[in-house]
């Protein structure tokens, strides 16, 4: 999974990339002092595979992982070349879903671009520089389409769909909110034009440290954010990015007394992540032996064939069973042979659909 962090100059964007991975991504109280996209790399925090892990006497425990851009500073005219210009829009492209960081507290000393605090305006803000981005590939893909129209009937109708997009974008509106016909030829040209507002969106609402404890309840930006991330089926979390920062610094214990004593449950990396599978529609199985525990992350639906070509494409190919436990059951019982005993391992075939937490052994032969 890749996550590219968008926002305006001076919302804590970079400040939160460092705090997530570490990178040490420089960060000052000036726009663009993030040139270059920095990629960072996050293992998944799960408990379960340290667990199983303990259980076999591991050699080793590969988590799931999840690669952060961060993306330089958005301005107005962004499409048009100012600031960065279109240097963003390649590496955001590439991305599963983007994180948009919207400041939501006050501080006389952190400029902001715009002169005052309004996270809605922000968002409008860097929502129209991506569809006029958007609008361009559409100009394009639309001169091309419009020639072939007259000889090509699925051309044709490709053609007024572009049409219709583009008066959808031009409204203001993302293409995510856009219903493609339900036509396989619509719906994978639409999927080729890999357009920036179809991504989906978690908002990041970087608040001041006063507002954590109740999750930004108080907070009247953060209530503005939550209120449009409805409206759009978008996910959000409330995060403080220099509270984070110094978090990343800690090794676990300290972590756990730090979140406990500013009344919180879980770090802001732990809550983006679950916004992002959420978001997403992802989960994890895992595998469990002595030499590697490790977590897969898969879509949730998929079928056991499919979840075994993430390991490697052979144990798609030859399938031919999975052996499959909930971690839970293999924990309680202390091995898989106990597990089998006690009939709670299921032997499944090409149909059966994976679920969050199964620990699978898959049978193949090629």
């Amino acid at each position: 999974m890749k996550l590219g962090i968008i926002g305006l100059p001076n919302v804590g964007k970079s400040t939160l990339f460092n705090s997530l991975t570490k990178a040490g991504a420089e960060s000052a109280n000036y726009p663009f002092c993030t040139i270059d996209p920095n990629v960072g790399v996050v293992a998944v925090p799960d408990e379960r595979i340290k667990l199983l892990g303990k259980l076999y006497n591991t050699k080793k425990i590969t988590p799931a992982t999840i690669e952060f851009v961060d993306i330089a500073g958005l301005v107005k005219g962004a499409s048009k070349g100012e600031g960065l210009g279109n240097q963003f829009l390649a590496n955001i492209r590439e991305c599963d879903a983007i994180v948009h960081v919207v400041r939501c507290f006050d501080d006389s000393n952190v400029v902001h671009v715009e002169g005052s605090i309004s996270p809605l305006r922000d968002i409008e803000t860097i929502n129209l520089e991506l569809i006029f981005a958007d609008l361009e590939v559409l100009e394009r893909r639309y001169a091309k389409v419009a020639k072939a129209a007259r000889m090509d009937k699925s051309q044709a109708k490709e053609e007024v769909m572009i049409v219709q997009l583009k008066q959808h974008l031009e409204d203001g509106k993302r293409a995510i909110s856009f219903e493609v016909p339900d036509d396989e030829d619509l719906q994978k040209a639409f999927r080729e034009y890999n357009l920036l507002t179809a991504k989906p969106v978690i908002y990041a609402a970087n608040v001041s440290e006063e507002d954590l404890a109740d999750d930004g309840a108080a907070n009247q930006y953060v209530g503005k954010v939550r209120e449009l991330a409805k409206e759009e089926g978008s996910e959000v979390f409330v995060i403080c990015a220099q509270i984070e920062q110094e978090i990343a610094e800690l090794d676990d214990d300290e972590k756990a007394m730090f979140l406990e004593d500013l009344g919180l449950k879980e770090s802001g990396l732990e809550k983006l992540i679950a916004a992002s599978y959420r978001l997403l529609g992802l989960m994890s199985f895992l595998t469990a032996g002595e030499d590697e525990c490790r977590a897969w992350t898969i879509k949730i639906g998929t079928k056991a064939p499919q979840a075994a070509g993430k390991i490697h494409t052979d144990f798609e190919r030859g399938f031919i069973k999975a052996e499959v436990v909930n971690y839970k059951d293999l924990l309680e019982q202390g091995s898989l042979a106990a597990a089998r005993e006690k009939g709670l391992v299921g032997m499944e075939g090409k149909d059966y659909v994976v679920q969050d937490g199964d620990v699978i052994l898959f049978r193949f032969n090629v």
